[in-house]
């Protein structure tokens, strides 16, 4: 099941390629970004309290919060970086090299999380190394 949702996380993130690109036509990226975080929040905030998920507030442990703190860090850097690149550079370049995230992915939880590779992923990460190469430098 968990492919599945992979699979629709790729579809909406090819679409955020796309729509931004148009949205930021003529905008600031960075403001443009902020009002993408604004309805990001709204959904996942709507997403938070009709499931009634709001119970588990409490539960969060100290590491949690700093985990989930710091990811939202990073995450607030990769879309203003990501829609300055998009401001600046054609759709089909900018998106697929920020995609070398997948092998950096795999590469740091390798390193931090101890998760096991198999000849599978790095060869998929070398393949998206390599495309993203020649995408830098076509």
């Amino acid at each position: 099941m968990w492919w599945i949702y992979a699979l629709l996380s790729a579809v909406f993130a090819a679409l955020v390629a796309v729509f931004a690109k148009v949205g930021i036509k003529g905008v600031d990226a960075d403001l443009a970004t902020a009002i993408r975080t604004i309805i990001i929040f709204m959904i996942a905030w709507g997403i938070v309290l009709a499931k009634g998920a709001t119970s588990q507030l409490p539960m969060l442990t100290k590491q949690n919060w700093l985990f989930l703190v710091l990811s939202g860090c990073a995450t607030g850097l990769s879309w203003l970086f990501y829609f300055r690149a998009l401001s600046l550079g054609a759709v089909s370049r900018v998106a697929p090299i920020d995609k070398l995230s997948v092998a950096l992915a795999i590469i740091i939880s390798i390193i931090f999380l101890h998760e096991k590779l198999t000849w599978q992923e790095g060869l998929g990460a070398a393949l998206i190394v390599g495309g993203t190469l020649l995408l830098i430098f076509k």
